[in-house]
């Protein structure tokens, strides 16, 4: 286990193997947007930061899309103390989901038998963790939120299992405590995310050659 919590992840220049880390890039982040339409197609519970966005837009009126985009801005002024830095990833982070969720939820239908429904949760989950492992280990730069969630990792040095988790369930709490909706889902995902992206990161990180 310990050899899983020494992976590097600190962005490296787009300049290095560019064609292998940005089709790795890409990849995940289409992966990710699928996995997201995945679980909204479920109908079983948000995830953590959408029951987050959910209860703001309740208290505030503002729409949902102004929701994610401020919570974004907020989360990456987190950074500034973890000493992250934007790159690549962080744009194409927001650009390639927003795109690849919308295109897989025109194709994806809404699940009401209770059989296809925890099937596509399932399968969303296990896919948005292969997802995130793929995209951050390209190390062209973590999205906002994954960035928050490597450097604390790197700042504590505690691993990225445990960091994610820890994030996932705050934002869970606060959401809940705003009115956001919160469902079996809600819960598999806070509690599944980090121990998956831990899981697959050691097979798809990019390493430098020493």
């Amino acid at each position: 286990m310990a050899q899983l919590e020494q992976i590097d992840l600190r962005p490296v220049p787009v300049t290095a193997s560019p064609t292998r880390r940005l089709s790795q890039l890409l990849l995940g982040l289409a992966l990710y947007g699928t996995s997201m339409a995945l679980m909204t197609r479920a109908g079983l519970g948000l995830n953590p930061w959408d029951v987050l966005h959910e209860g703001v837009v309740n208290r505030t009126g503002l729409t949902f899309g102004t929701v994610t985009a401020l919570a974004a801005g907020v989360v990456l002024l987190l950074w500034i103390p973890l000493k992250q830095r934007p790159g690549i990833g962080t744009v194409a982070n927001v650009v390639v989901i927003a795109i690849t969720v919308d295109l897989a939820r025109l194709v994806l239908p809404d699940q009401h038998a209770l059989g296809w429904q925890v099937t596509f949760l399932l399968s969303g989950i296990v896919l948005n963790g292969l997802a995130t492992a793929v995209y951050v280990g390209a190390r062209l730069g973590p999205g906002p939120r994954d960035g928050l969630m490597t450097g604390l990792a790197a700042r504590t040095g505690r691993s990225v299992r445990l960091v994610r988790t820890l994030i996932e369930l705050t934002v869970l709490g606060v959401g809940f405590l705003l009115g956001g909706t919160v469902g079996l889902g809600t819960v598999l995902y806070a509690l599944a995310i980090g121990p998956l992206a831990q899981l697959f990161l050691p097979y798809v990180v990019w390493r430098t050659r020493s």
